[in-house]
């Protein structure tokens, strides 16, 4: 954690000094002392999650109005009434996430997540990187939906959004799990019940759901085996998962993250609490689809590339323009990565006879399905495909394009009556948005950088 130098009440910046921050800073932490989150903290920053600490709200704003942060973790005893609409507007125009430790979360409504306890570092570090990762895409959404208005094109989200919220709850019924059930009932979920692991994978497999708590027993076995398995599906893969523990029996708490589990509620946790946590993890998670669906439904519109849906040069280049700018005045990062068919005699093979021209509508749609909400895939020529990852630095661009060449490179495809199937593998440059930049030249810099996918 950054110290706050000494100065005016206890606060850094004006008019003593301004704080040192790390490149790395991520998370603005606003309490006037250590003894609640001091620990978290110290964990966050261990966990790679710099965090600095402003101890009045003052002191806070002009952090975020002068450093690029991505969250804030606020001490509720140091939450005023208009904290966090002001902390909001010290970041505009970037989306700033909100976690309020220390208070229940009907007491606190303005805020993304609350907690009545500090949570564990890893805990923390997961819903941080959740929350985050929705306010870049609803950023990008609200990018995407302005440059398809501007081709006569509206997306809207609100008719999957009034639904219905379904939870799976899955365990045997007990006192707490049932009024847990009840609450979720009384905010307008839907509940879904299931005692064992076997009927939790029928529902799971036979409709959606937003979100699934799972009641923990003594060995915690059940609950783990439902999380393996839903970790093994890739249609399973990113609902949220709670774990309602049922006791006070020691547990890792870091292994149940890494085995899953979205979020974790202790035995004494308020059901109303578990519930409101619950809601927030479902809510996300339904966003992120809803702002999927609506980008996805206008893949078969003219203006998009009629083979693969995806984005033609013209539309990408339109949005990365819009994408730079908006980059630059949220001082977020912003990379373009290019994958081209790599030339190999199996490929020439391929393209002689016209199988290549079959399978590059399926690699367009693997590349369109392999990159997050908020990234936009474009087809810039026949075998070239480009992406826009905002909020990404270069060389993590350059991995994310290089995995979703692994993942095409290990996929067969048709070459053809007694013929052995084709591979496709790919070229791969990277590049990051410079101060000033062009986006025409950052993606010229992309293409300049090819190289052979590692």
């Amino acid at each position: 954690m950054v110290p706050a130098p000494r100065g005016a009440k206890g606060a850094y910046g004006r008019p003593r000094g301004r704080p040192v921050l790390d490149f790395d800073t991520r998370v603005l932490v606003l309490a006037s002392k250590d003894d609640r989150i001091g620990l978290l903290t110290s964990g966050l920053d261990t966990l790679g999650w710099r965090t600095v600490t402003a101890r009045e709200i003052a002191a806070a704003e002009a952090t975020l109005k002068d450093f690029p942060l991505e969250a804030a973790v606020i001490d509720a005893d140091d939450l005023t009434p208009d904290a966090i609409a002001r902390l909001r507007a010290a970041a505009e125009p970037r989306r700033l996430p909100i976690l309020v430790i220390g208070a229940r979360p009907d007491a606190v409504p303005g805020a993304d997540l609350a907690m009545s306890s500090p949570p564990h570092p890893v805990q923390a570090s997961l819903r941080l990187e959740q929350l985050i990762r929705a306010a870049i895409a609803e950023e990008e959404f609200r990018l995407r939906v302005a440059t398809f208005a501007a081709r006569g094109v509206g997306l809207d989200t609100r008719a999957d959004e009034d639904a219905p919220l379904r939870v799976l709850a899955s365990g045997a019924a007990d006192r707490r799990f049932l009024a847990l059930s009840n609450a979720l009932s009384a905010a307008g979920v839907e509940v879904v019940a299931a005692p064992t692991p076997y009927t939790a994978f029928d529902f799971l497999h036979e409709s959606a759901f937003d979100a699934a708590v799972l009641w923990g027993a003594e060995d915690h076995a059940p609950a783990l085996s439902i999380a393996s398995g839903m970790k093994r599906n890739t249609r399973l893969f990113h609902i949220p998962l709670m774990l309602y523990l049922r006791g006070k029996n020691e547990i890792n708490l870091g292994e149940l993250f890494n085995r899953g589990f979205a979020d974790v509620a202790a035995a004494g946790t308020p059901e109303t609490e578990t519930a409101e946590r619950i809601l927030a993890l479902a809510r996300a998670h339904r966003r992120q689809l809803t702002i999927r669906k609506a980008l996805d439904s206008v893949r078969g519109l003219e203006l998009m590339d009629p083979a693969t849906g995806l984005f033609t040069p013209e539309l990408f280049a339109a949005h990365l323009g819009r994408v730079a700018e908006a980059s630059r005045a949220r001082r977020r990062p912003l990379s373009v990565c290019v994958l081209r068919v790599r030339e190999s005699d199996a490929v020439a093979l391929a393209r002689r006879d016209g199988w290549l021209d079959r399978a590059l509508p399926q690699i367009g749609a693997m590349v369109s399905r392999l990159v997050r909400v908020e990234d936009t895939p474009a087809r810039l020529a026949k075998e070239v495909f480009a992406l826009a990852l905002p909020a990404t630095r270069g060389p993590a661009a350059r991995l994310a394009a290089e995995r979703i060449a692994a993942v095409i490179g290990c996929t067969a495809f048709d070459a053809g009556p007694d013929r052995s199937p084709f591979v496709a593998e790919f070229d791969v440059g990277a590049a990051e948005l410079r101060p000033d930049e062009a986006p025409g030249v950052l993606l010229e810099r992309a293409s300049a950088d090819l190289t052979a996918a590692r």
